[in-house]
């Protein structure tokens, strides 16, 4: 996984260069990656594996899955670059099915997953989700996750995603810890036996409201949830998303899978996206890539998450979750924390994942962890821990790229403004 991402990253080239060049060299890089990666054996596939196929889907190893990274020579091949713009100005249908879904249920479930999260589940609204992170004892971060408070047919419980490739040690994790909690929860996972579908972008709503004409979606606020169904199918729907677009994040059962996806596809305002334009996209709204932007050594407030901390977890007495003694501290008194992620505009190389952050005298910093090109600004973006006070926006600093020094300037997130959608 990090080569893979270390590989696509190396594809951004410096903003002076035309975009329809950029365009090219993407492509044909990624026409290489895809080419390594032609052969899907071992690999798992999801319910949508043929569709990909079908579409042109350049396919990589992602967590174990043959997942596509763009699609190329169909009707539906756009180049990153493209699908990105695509994305932010219509609407991108991504499979984000290697996921995996969790459901926890029993009169003790929301208890036990705040024992492990960071998150105020009992605070939430019926319907409505928040991300979180799931921490280690020492405050470093296992996973970040999407946690909602909904109900079905057979009741109250929380719904949960985490990354596909944490979810091997986030369900052993969870399970020690079950082992020890007294209290009434069990454990449901839905991985591959159920499609999960990112529909992203400004007309990603009426997309949805065609295909769902009896709901409401001007009701429907981003981190609301709700089963619905959409062409007749039943689906539980979360208006959400990882590209600062507005969106929606569609579970759909087994049956409807492959059905569904047709359908999605088949509406003129929507493509196919990989994981190129997703990485692109998450990056240009300042969001963290687990592994990369977060790891076991970075705490919520470093990481510039300390807002996921539920207000009701940092009161006296309030129960406490692994780390809370450091995490808390560090909420509290936000000074004692000296390595911040902050936001970079490198004016020269491309400043990837590693590249060394310095001053002028060659002192080294901080370091970046995600970098590219920015379709939509059409120069380099990149983001990464910085020792404070440098980490203040509009600091002039140095990045060093293959030996050599280029200035770059901080700067706040998102890059590019997000468009979240309020009632």
């Amino acid at each position: 996984l990090p080569k893979f991402w270390i590989m696509l990253r190396a594809f951004a080239k410096p903003a002076k260069l035309a975009s329809a060049r950029a365009s090219t060299t993407c492509a044909r890089a990624l026409g290489g990656l895809g080419a390594r990666f032609a052969s899907t054996d071992g690999l798992k596939k999801t319910l949508v594996h043929a569709e990909h196929v079908k579409a042109g889907g350049s396919l990589v190893d992602f967590a174990g899955y043959a997942m596509p990274v763009q699609y190329k020579d169909t009707a539906q091949a756009q180049s990153i670059i493209d699908s990105v713009k695509h994305v932010r100005t219509k609407a991108g249908l991504f499979d984000v099915s290697h996921m995996c879904s969790l459901r926890w249920r029993g009169k003790d479930a929301i208890k036990f997953v705040e024992s492990v999260t960071v998150a105020d589940i009992q605070g939430l609204p019926m319907n409505t989700g928040t991300l979180s992170v799931i921490p280690t004892d020492t405050g470093g971060i296992i996973d970040d996750t999407m946690i909602t408070k909904t109900k079905d047919a057979l009741g109250e419980h929380v719904y949960q995603v985490i990354n596909a490739g944490c979810a091997d040690k986030d369900l052993a994790y969870f399970k020690d810890k079950m082992a020890d909690f007294k209290g009434d929860v069990s454990l449901e996972v839905q991985w591959d036996n159920r499609g999960l579908y990112a529909l992203q972008g400004p007309e990603a709503v009426a997309v949805m409201a065609r295909l769902a004409p009896t709901y409401d979606f001007k009701a429907m606020g981003f981190g609301v949830a709700a089963d619905m169904q959409l062409a007749g199918m039943d689906c539980f729907v979360a208006r959400c998303g990882y590209t600062g677009e507005d969106g929606f994040e569609i579970f759909v059962p087994e049956k409807h899978a492959v059905a569904l996806w047709q359908m999605l596809i088949d509406q003129g305002e929507v493509m196919p996206s990989g994981l190129g334009a997703r990485d692109t996209l998450r990056l240009e709204a300042g969001l963290c890539l687990y592994g990369h932007d977060i790891d076991d050594t970075t705490t919520p407030s470093s990481a510039g998450l300390s807002w996921t901390v539920g207000k009701s977890r940092r009161e006296a007495g309030a129960a406490p979750f692994p780390g809370s003694e450091k995490i808390l501290a560090e909420v509290a008194g936000p000074k004692t924390v000296r390595k911040v992620r902050t936001g970079l505009v490198p004016k020269g190389a491309p400043a990837r994942e590693g590249a060394e952050i310095c001053l002028e005298d060659g002192t080294i910093i901080g370091k970046v962890t995600s970098g590219a090109v920015s379709p939509i600004l059409k120069h380099n973006i990149s983001m990464g821990y910085i020792d404070k006070p440098y980490n203040k926006a509009g600091t002039e600093v140095f990045v060093k790229v293959r030996g050599k020094m280029s200035p770059a300037v901080t700067t706040k997130m998102p890059f590019v403004p997000t468009k979240y959608y309020k009632p």
